[in-house]
């Protein structure tokens, strides 16, 4: 494992770990008080408290934050191991990548969600999906040497990733941002 990897580990996942941390403070307060408007609610489209009520948000019958502290726990504790001088052994580099492809198809389950079933998008949320996708990403062609061919176009394939999603989120909310010019 190389060190941009770590430090991708260690700047991605504590960003990720930050943005659940937050989800899961701003959780507690709408626990406490039903009538509490999360801070990261802005407007109908960014609006976290919209997210935040929908089934989609416990997936596993608990916030779905609290499975973010733990997963992104895990990376930011990789990154700095191996900053320190850990090599990870064979096998948990496929746990890893195991658990960030777990982390992916998650996040892309609630991206679909966010922008068709809630019709609402919420900033922190969006901080997880930037910074799974370029963690598993990396993680993928760092465990599976067959796919060292796709390194020479690895930053094309993310950049085209993320040109998708934002399409996607212009086209879902496409009735609101025109609506602000």
């Amino acid at each position: 494992m190389n060190r941009r990897l770590a430090l991708l580990y260690v700047v991605g996942g504590g960003l990720g770990l930050a943005a659940a941390a937050a989800l899961t403070l701003e959780k507690i307060a709408k626990l406490r008080d039903p009538a509490y408007v999360p801070t990261c609610s802005l407007n109908p489209v960014v609006s976290c408290g919209s997210v935040m009520d929908s089934r989609q948000a416990e997936a596993f019958g608990f916030p779905n934050p609290l499975l973010g502290i733990v997963a992104f726990a895990v990376v930011v504790t990789t990154g700095v191991a191996v900053l320190a001088g850990f090599e990870p052994p064979r096998w948990y580099r496929i746990a890893l990548n195991a658990g960030t492809a777990f982390g992916v198809v998650f996040v892309h389950w609630l991206i679909a969600a966010s922008l068709y079933d809630i019709h609402a998008l919420c900033p922190y949320c969006l901080v997880v999906w930037i910074v799974t996708i370029p963690i598993f990403w990396y993680t993928t062609l760092d465990t599976w040497p067959a796919l060292a061919p796709l390194r020479r176009v690895h930053s094309a394939v993310l950049a085209l990733w993320y040109a998708v999603i934002a399409i996607l989120v212009l086209a879902a909310f496409w009735d609101y941002w025109t609506s602000l010019l």
